[in-house]
């Protein structure tokens, strides 16, 4: 803000470059005058996450032992543990719905999946729009991007607007990147556009800088912590692409998608903080892997591809391989995205302070190809709405839907009822 003539930012300003549309975090410069610092003004909104992994879990390796605000985080879990504070755990939940239909073990992994959000079978029910469109509807419609969806492999979607339209998920973290920050639609455009600047920031360094003289120091530091987490991720893009042009075995690996799984993840959870930071989406959906996935992670010291690892005919020492690479997929993925969301500044608190993200499956136990005792976990405090640290042991067979119904309405979302749902969980 210029203190002597009371103007502000606005909190849609974009910074702009040749083909590039940087947006902006939330500064203390964005608050009109007479109002309270950007400290204290909150956040544009509650954000809305959904991560999906596939296979289900070990419940007695998932679930913790004891209910309640002094429960004792279960091995799977433990990552989570130094975020108790804004960690929910629920248990007892179930999505009958997924019984529903071709009773083949291919058939209940299509509709883990695919009932997952909906919570309503193909061709059973209504049209199946899923519940992080619906809250796309209400709280994304003032975003550049009503919502963002990703995943680390192709061949499946999460996120429905109609029973025949899914949504399309995008695996490569530059093509995400480009949507974000750059115009650039095509390998012609991207090539000319980093072939006259060496990266986006540069394109528009001289505004910025001049931006940034205008600045308090406080929004001074903020953006240049904001900048700081663009330019990594950027950093990240460009030496995979470097190393994809060198590796001459695989020319036509779509720049971009590195090899890491980790890697892999841990881009797009940047790109979705980025977003959330810069108000670009609200609401986002990952899937991790997809059904039926057979994918090898040795870097969790298991070497068994994930679908036959879940297939564990409930062998002690297999189920044990299934738990280690449950607890490998929650340090790795949800563990860093909710200390990258706890660590980024947003209005009166953080990212992990006004968002709420769900983490889970649609199958519990996954040798029996079983749609009830669905690992699911909660983080994050929906601006104030949602408090943490508790295990929440809910009556056996309880939908996920009275889940999904809460968190609708803890973002935001003005609903009655979410397609099975007979209740709310008290969050």
């Amino acid at each position: 803000m210029n203190y002597l003539t009371g103007k502000h930012l606005s909190r849609r300003k974009l910074i702009r470059g040749a083909g590039v549309a940087l947006g902006l975090p939330l500064l203390e410069s964005m608050v009109p005058a007479g109002m309270a610092s950007a400290a204290q003004s909150g956040s544009p909104g509650s954000r809305l996450a959904c991560i999906y992994i596939p296979h289900g879990s070990v419940q007695d390796k998932w679930i913790p032992t004891s209910t309640g605000r002094n429960f004792e985080f279960s091995p799977t879990l433990k990552a989570l543990e130094p975020f108790r504070e804004h960690i929910n755990v629920v248990s007892g939940l179930a999505l009958p719905v997924a019984y529903e239909g071709d009773p083949s073990a291919g058939g209940h992994h299509r509709r883990a999946f695919q009932c997952w959000l909906t919570c309503v079978a193909p061709g059973t029910g209504p049209s199946p729009t899923s519940m992080d469109q619906i809250a796309a509807d209400y709280i994304g419609q003032d975003t550049q991007l009503p919502s963002l969806e990703l995943a680390l492999e192709e061949r499946a979607s999460i996120s429905w607007r109609t029973p025949n339209n899914p949504m399309p998920m995008q695996v490569n973290p530059r093509v995400v990147f480009e949507r974000l920050f750059g115009d650039g639609s095509s390998p012609e455009q991207l090539a000319a556009r980093r072939a006259q600047s060496a990266t986006i920031l540069d394109e528009i360094r001289q505004e910025l800088a001049s931006l940034q003289r205008s600045l308090p120091s406080g929004d001074r530091i903020r953006m240049e912590q904001y900048l700081n987490d663009v330019r990594e991720v950027e950093r990240r893009l460009s030496l995979e692409m470097d190393s994809l042009q060198r590796d001459i075995e695989l020319p036509e690996r779509p720049a971009g998608i590195p090899d890491s799984f980790e890697e892999h993840a841990m881009t797009m959870f940047d790109l979705i903080a980025l977003a959330w930071q810069a108000d670009l989406t609200r609401v986002s959906t990952l899937m991790l892997a997809a059904e039926l996935s057979n994918r090898a992670f040795p870097e969790s010291g298991v070497n068994d591809g994930f679908h036959n690892c879940s297939h564990h005919m409930y062998n002690p020492e297999n189920m044990q391989r299934l738990a280690q690479l449950n607890a490998y997929h929650i340090q790795t993925t949800m563990a860093y995205f909710v200390s990258r969301l706890n660590a980024t500044p947003d209005g009166d608190g953080s990212l992990l302070d006004h968002s709420l993200v769900l983490y889970g499956s649609g199958l519990g136990n996954s040798q029996d190809h079983g749609h009830s005792g669905l690992p699911i976990v909660l983080a994050g405090g929906a601006s104030g709405k949602v408090t943490g640290g508790k295990h929440i042991r809910l009556p056996e067979e309880t939908p996920v839907s009275n889940l999904l119904v809460t968190m609708l309405d803890k973002v935001g979302v003005p609903v009655d009822g979410f397609a099975d749902s007979n209740g709310t969980v008290d969050i």
